[in-house]
């Protein structure tokens, strides 16, 4: 797909996605109401950790290669969990076919991201922003907006169960793992400066349904046997 092209999916059993339209000069439309600004020259050097707490330049993420970037919530909130859980169960051959890496990038201390991984089962890249400097550059949203659990096919949990649950892990760790007001959103970046998709989250369930993202990425969607509300291919 060139960046001028308007990409319309419909194999998802007759659900169809929004229309998307990649201008050429860096900036994304998602929807009438969104409208983002990539400046490459700004992030380029931000740095994002990885668990040892290693520095990486947020530019080399997707340098070489395409790249769906997510920004997740703070890790102890339930709707995150649920959410990487979700992305957990890509197939590794999906994104090798696509020739698509996949980053998860959070707001919490590194030190966070081996038990949070461990927690999900996510397996793939995990990196965190603590500082929120990309976060703030990209221009999220810094509001703790709470939305309807239904408006996201990828939470399982209720609404008093998932809170206490959140509650219960704030309680062992016994400490803040991100700010809980910083929302989160998804970009489809790379090789090089290219961008060809953008998407930030307007609450806590306005995150991108993970098929909606792969097949904007080229990356054949999943099937997500545990929750009927998640599109089945």
């Amino acid at each position: 797909m060139t960046d001028a092209e308007v990409k319309k999916d419909t194999c998802c059993k007759g659900e169809e996605t929004e229309e998307l339209v990649a201008p050429t000069d860096g900036t994304m439309s998602r929807g009438p109401a969104q409208e983002v600004k990539v400046d490459h020259e700004k992030l380029r050097d931000l740095p994002v950790f990885d668990e040892l707490g290693n520095k990486i330049s947020f530019g080399d993420i997707y340098k070489k290669q395409k790249t769906i970037i997510i920004f997740i919530r703070h890790f102890l909130d339930f709707i995150t969990k649920e959410y990487v859980e979700d992305l957990a169960l890509i197939p590794l051959e999906y994104l090798q076919e696509a020739e698509v890496r996949l980053v998860v990038i959070g707001p919490a201390p590194f030190k966070c991201i081996k038990p949070f991984k461990q927690l999900t089962g996510y397996q793939y890249t995990l990196y965190c922003d603590p500082d929120r400097e990309i976060y703030k550059e990209l221009g999220f949203l810094e509001k703790n907006v709470f939305g309807t659990l239904d408006q996201s096919k990828h939470i399982k949990s209720g609404m008093v169960m998932g809170v206490m649950k959140s509650m219960w892990r704030a309680m062992k760790v016994q400490e803040y793992q991100g700010n809980p007001n910083q929302q989160g959103g998804a970009f489809i970046l790379g090789p090089g400066e290219e961008v060809h998709f953008t998407h930030l989250d307007e609450a806590n369930t306005d995150h991108m349904n993970i098929n909606e993202l792969l097949v904007e990425a080229g990356v054949q969607a999943v099937s997500f046997p545990r929750d009927q509300r998640v599109l089945n291919i």
